[in-house]
């Protein structure tokens, strides 16, 4: 494997915001690409590069090896949304009294006018995408899940995305690929409710037969894939994930989008990955494979993941062009819930 370069966003990339308008120049006349990869809830104990010795993670391990391995950092809130707010405004996430942990229904907590990271990217010339987790909101509040979302993630400097709106565990349990549903049928539209269930649709709390993983708190409304989630949905069946797919369709989705760039364009991909925030739902590969519960089997695959990118960069000809930044939203989270067997292992 070449050298693989995991450096500070600033070393790339310098801007200022005069009036409101981004300034960008390069320090580099290449430009090099850079991939900015978020695990969700990993912990620094999760990691074999600092020091776990009760779970293997290879592929980041070489990112560490190849490059620089930080031991003191910080991220800017010890939860999701915020952490992600801070990361692409730059601004301290308290200074938003929005930048909360987010239900899958709420609004776009990013103005579109605001100077961001991916616009910065944008002006100097970058392809801009996001792919995976999302979790900074969509639309104007009541969002209509049937028609285009706007504002959505494009809004704020990417050029594609494909996400998901919150979290894995939060309805609705689809794809929004450029602010629209994937794979929606028109004829059984969605609706979401944090409020009330829909007549008809079976609730966790009424129908526990109908779950392969039981609810610990607050996880105990819809059910979808028979897992029990935080909210209400009816409809949108054919779009709705399937959550041990998900790993792989995230990483087929960031290849596809940079097979469609043109030679010599430089790139800026945020690839957020899901793993290991619950429900923990391993693709059958990493089933049972690491010994340490369904927490330790995602950790395996999101590992694989990157892997993955990183064979696909080397076979593209773009790792000596590439920086490429790993890290995590905030700190190790074990039992999140459900009883899924998190909390019996300390590794």
């Amino acid at each position: 494997m070449k050298k693989i370069y995991a450096l500070s966003l600033p070393l790339a990339l310098s801007a200022v915001a005069e009036n409101g308008e981004i300034k960008a120049q390069s320090h580099d006349a290449s430009r090099p690409n850079v991939l900015l990869i978020i695990a969700d809830d990993l912990g620094k104990g999760d990691v074999s590069a600092y020091g776990s010795k009760s779970i293997s993670t290879p592929n980041i391990d070489a990112i560490a090896g190849n490059g620089i391995l930080f031991e003191n950092g910080y991220a800017t809130s010890a939860t999701s949304t915020p952490s992600r707010y801070g990361l692409f405004t730059g601004m301290y996430p308290f200074r938003n009294p929005d930048a909360v942990i987010l239900p899958g229904d709420a609004p776009l907590i990013i103005e579109s006018e605001q100077p961001t990271m991916p616009k910065m990217f944008r002006q100097a010339g970058y392809a801009t995408a996001a792919v995976g987790k999302w979790h900074l909101g969509m639309g104007n509040g009541n969002p209509d899940w049937n028609r285009q979302l706007t504002p959505c993630a494009n809004d704020v400097g990417f050029d594609y995305t494909c996400v998901v709106a919150a979290t894995n565990d939060r309805v609705p349990t689809v794809y929004v690929q450029n602010g629209l549903v994937e794979n929606l049928d028109p004829d059984d539209p969605i609706e979401v409710s944090y409020d009330h269930p829909f007549p008809g649709e079976a609730t966790a709390l009424e129908h526990p037969e109908m779950l392969r993983m039981n609810w610990h708190h607050g996880h105990n409304m819809g059910i979808v894939n028979g897992v029990p989630r935080i909210g209400y949905m009816k409809g949108g069946k054919a779009a709705r994930w399937v959550d041990e797919e998900m790993g792989q369709y995230f990483l087929d989705k960031c290849r596809n989008w940079l097979d469609t760039l043109e030679d010599g364009k430089p790139f800026f991909l945020y690839y957020g990955l899901h793993q290991p925030h619950v429900p923990r739902c391993p693709d059958e590969r990493f089933a049972g494979k690491s010994g340490l519960g369904a927490r330790g089997d995602v950790i395996l695959e999101a590992d694989w993941c990157v892997g993955e990118m990183l064979s696909y960069l080397e076979k593209k000809g773009l790792m000596e062009n590439t920086i490429i930044i790993f890290t995590s939203d905030n700190g190790a989270v074990m039992q999140d819930g459900y009883h899924d067997g998190a909390t019996d292992y300390f590794y």
